[in-house]
């Protein structure tokens, strides 16, 4: 039988970290725990860990560091957790790489689905049953690389991709001259919908648009349609 995935949690707070590993331990998950970046490292560096759940404010190291230089190596996923009541914060997180987040206090069988949800997400088939995914799309004078994770533009230039941006712009280029709502986009690209104060994905968008060259006063590749959502708008060659 295929091994349960093995979900570490990074947070100082011993209390929780115990809660939460007794949880998903008993919904059947194996786990670790540490309370700060170097734990983390060294519990990465000893087993083969499937998701991070990890908290935002950490000894040393916080949360949004440890994020942004996990996924410049690593693909492995995060779920973020906060305390913080800002929004910002929660899409600084999203903006670092980090697939999820959930603010504090949590039920931690909302966190078992996140969980379940973001795996369920990133966990892709072998590269020899795909089918027939591109390795590159062009669009608009820009090239997507799926292998590097990376954009290049009209000049060879690398342009480096935020793990939310990365995800995003996938989306829109799967859905080319296709109107898609900001539930959709959420939900395509986090895997939960969205509620009626969430603005992460317009911010995203902003940011998305920025390292595209596209004028937000009169954009050119990601339009906006009003009242319904946001369209990539230009034709995409698959390669």
């Amino acid at each position: 039988m295929e091994n349960p995935p093995y979900i570490l949690i990074v947070d100082d707070d011993r209390d929780i970290s115990t809660l939460l590993a007794e949880y998903l331990e008993k919904n059947g998950y194996r786990t670790l725990t540490a309370g700060d970046g170097k734990a983390m490292h060294k519990a990465l560096e000893d087993h083969r860990v499937d998701l991070i759940v990890l908290d935002l404010n950490l000894p040393g190291e916080d949360g949004l560091t440890l994020c942004r230089n996990l996924r410049s190596r690593s693909a492995i996923p995060v779920i973020m957790l906060t305390a913080r009541g800002e929004p910002v914060d929660r899409i600084l997180g999203l903006e670092m790489g980090a697939d999820d987040y959930l603010p504090k206090p949590f039920e931690p069988r909302e966190l078992f689905a996140r969980i379940r949800s973001v795996l369920r997400r990133t966990q892709a088939l072998p590269p020899n049953m795909q089918a027939d995914a591109p390795q590159q799309m062009r669009f608009a004078g820009w090239t997507m690389d799926f292998t590097a994770r990376h954009l290049i533009n009209a000049e060879g230039v690398v342009v480096a991709l935020s793990g939310a941006e990365y995800r995003l712009l996938k989306i829109f280029l799967d859905h080319a001259n296709r109107v898609l709502s900001r539930d959709q986009l959420l939900n395509l690209t986090q895997g939960r919908d969205a509620d009626p104060f969430d603005r992460s994905i317009d911010l995203q968008i902003s940011r998305l648009r920025q390292k595209l060259g596209d004028d937000a006063r009169s954009p050119q590749i990601i339009k906006t349609v009003r009242n319904e959502g946001y369209v990539l708008a230009t034709q995409v060659a698959k390669e």
